[in-house]
């Protein structure tokens, strides 16, 4: 006999408590109470292990440039603890510059693509940017949309080691937009409003995430492929306009922009080649240098 409460249990209180709540919110409690941080961490380790083995994900080995982008996350992610301290957060740069792309899974494990680095103008769209990925990762909205998707067992097993399968359906294009990645619309507002207060709160102007939107829709008719940014995140002119009218009403603003580090970063950026594919950078903490040679494995965070 066992004091541990079943899943079932759990699950009838998560319900009795959420049960005037929208469908959103309810699912939101099931994934916090049944998906626990360390079942994220395992599961955000095991897809980086997976991108890294058998999707081949190359990572920019510029150490002074991943430094610089871990270093901008940092400041966004420091507000971000405040939400989450539990979360180990770790920032890696994939090395693809024809991609403008960034995000988000289970465990705090950020991924920014070099395209977005050689797309954004100024320090403060990026910090935006991150800021974003951020508030999906304290709103738990990949570990939802796993449950969601996949059931309890599943994702259980999964965070166990236990469900190979599973895991390389949801690696399988999860740099694209796979089922863990597909938010929906309100988990884009939520991000976003999370997001803008992040970026502010870090110093840097919120309205660089609307600019940096702004731009990439301008540019989307002359290089479609290049933004799946977009297809991600959708930049509708309602969502923009959302975005802009939460700022105001928030009273959120900031004066930092780093136009010019962020220059100095992009002119360094732009001179580097593509590194070859399936080079993995190690699970360095965010704002922390990228060592000189890639060390073994990383252990699952605890």
């Amino acid at each position: 006999m066992t004091n541990r409460p079943s899943r079932f249990l759990v699950l009838g209180m998560v319900v009795g408590a959420c049960a005037s709540t929208t469908a959103r919110n309810l699912e939101t409690g099931v994934a916090k109470a049944l998906v626990s941080t360390d079942q994220e961490n395992q599961i955000g380790l095991q897809l980086k292990n997976e991108l890294d083995t058998k999707e081949g994900v190359a990572y920019l080995s510029d150490g002074q440039t991943v430094s610089y982008v871990r270093a901008v996350a940092n400041k966004v992610i420091a507000v971000g603890k405040k939400d989450r301290p539990e979360v180990q957060w770790q920032v890696f740069v994939i090395d693809d510059r024809k991609t403008v792309n960034a995000f988000a899974t289970p465990g705090g494990y950020l991924y920014v693509y070099r395209g977005l680095l050689e797309m954004a103008q100024n320090e403060a769209e990026l910090a935006a940017v991150m800021a974003h990925e951020t508030g999906h990762v304290v709103a738990r909205h990949a570990a939802r949309n796993l449950v969601t998707a996949y059931g309890l067992d599943a994702v259980t097993a999964l965070a166990a080691g236990n469900n190979p399968g599973l895991l390389a359906k949801i690696t399988t294009g999860v740099a694209g937009k796979g089922v863990m990645l597909a938010h929906s619309r309100a988990d884009e507002t939520e991000a976003d409003e999370l997001g803008a207060r992040y970026t502010a709160a870090a110093g840097y102007d919120p309205q660089a995430f609307i600019t940096f939107f702004q731009r990439l829709q301008k540019s989307e008719g002359a290089s479609p492929k290049l933004l799946s940014y977009l297809s991600d995140h959708p930049a509708t002119g309602d969502r923009i306009d959302h975005l802009g009218a939460f700022i105001a009403s928030e009273h959120l603003a900031g004066s930092n922009l780093g136009a010019s580090e962020y220059g100095l970063m992009k002119t360094r950026l732009l001179t580097l080649p593509t590194a070859a594919p399936a080079k993995a950078q190690s699970g360095t903490p965010a704002g922390a240098p990228p060592p000189a040679a890639p060390p073994p494995a990383a252990p699952p965070p605890r």
